[in-house]
């Protein structure tokens, strides 16, 4: 079965003056047009070739190999290229724009921003829309997880204690801005790891490996960064938690933490602004 907003591998049946048709191997009357500039140089009757299949600007459907952003059933984020009365225009990175109905904006989009979005079907049209109404695609809560296990997050909205964000595309989870140590936009995908599970199912996350392992990651990052500076790095146990978050990307708790190893491990000497080498590398 052909499906419309899928990627999937279909065969070339026939070929026409203007492109190919794919059928899906099983039921060859069933079949669809690959436009003939999507088509390898080298091809014949029979081969399989990877497309995705969506519906062109007169409603019809038609193979490209040319892959969006997302499929149905992903949650993308992407940005708005045009708004207009009856909804707005989304890039997706094919040649014809998502479109996300009115209906299904949780805000009015803006044109140029970028928003998260669950790629569907509308059934009526038979045509792939987006809607930004997330919470109504995630669960409520979260179960299946561990503290400090990793995760992918996709970065959803902005509150008052920092940013929502999907979990593995299935629930939401919590990020507090005085966590976070780079800059992050709405509709980003990074990796994260569980802080907290709390008794609700609501999880809270971090951008960074927690305790011991952040510390264990981090130790040969700051140890190089101080050979790089020529032994005598400018960011010693009084610095300013700003030039630490600067530098490295992290709380000075944390380097604080880091410090205190490198000087157990008899590598560095603390002093109140800057750390030096302990011994002379040969």
């Amino acid at each position: 079965m052909i499906e419309i907003g899928k990627i999937q591998t279909l065969k070339i049946g026939r070929a026409v003056e203007f492109g190919c048709y794919l059928n899906d191997g099983v039921n060859e009357e069933d079949e669809i047009l690959i436009p003939a500039k999507y088509l390898p140089e080298d091809y014949e009757i029979g081969d399989g070739i990877e497309v995705f299949v969506y519906t062109d600007h007169r409603s019809r459907p038609i193979a490209v190999t040319r892959m969006p952003l997302g499929q149905v059933g992903d949650i993308v984020g992407l940005k708005v290229k045009q708004v207009t009365n009856f909804g707005a225009f989304l890039d997706i990175d094919l040649e014809k724009d998502l479109f996300v109905p009115n209906k299904e904006q949780a805000v009015d989009m803006v044109e140029g921003r970028t928003y998260l979005v669950k790629l569907l079907i509308d059934h009526k049209t038979n045509r792939m829309i987006g809607s930004s109404k997330i919470s109504a695609f995630l669960s409520i809560a979260c179960s299946g997880f561990e503290e400090g296990e990793e995760v992918d997050a996709q970065i959803w909205q902005r509150t008052e204690l920092g940013y929502k964000a999907v979990i593995n595309g299935k629930c939401q989870g919590l990020i507090y801005a005085n966590e976070i140590f780079d800059d992050i936009q709405i509709g980003d995908s990074r990796k994260a790891y569980v802080k907290l599970m709390r008794p609700d199912g609501k999880i809270d996350l971090a951008l960074q490996k927690q305790g011991y392992e952040a510390v264990k990651d981090m130790s040969s990052v700051v140890l190089d960064r101080i050979r790089e500076a020529g032994g005598v790095l400018a960011l010693g146990d009084k610095s300013l938690p700003e030039e630490i978050k600067a530098e490295f990307g992290m709380s000075k708790k944390n380097y604080k933490k880091i410090l205190g190893g490198l000087y157990k491990a008899g590598e560095i000497e603390i002093l109140s602004n800057e750390v030096r080498l302990k011994k002379a590398e040969g």
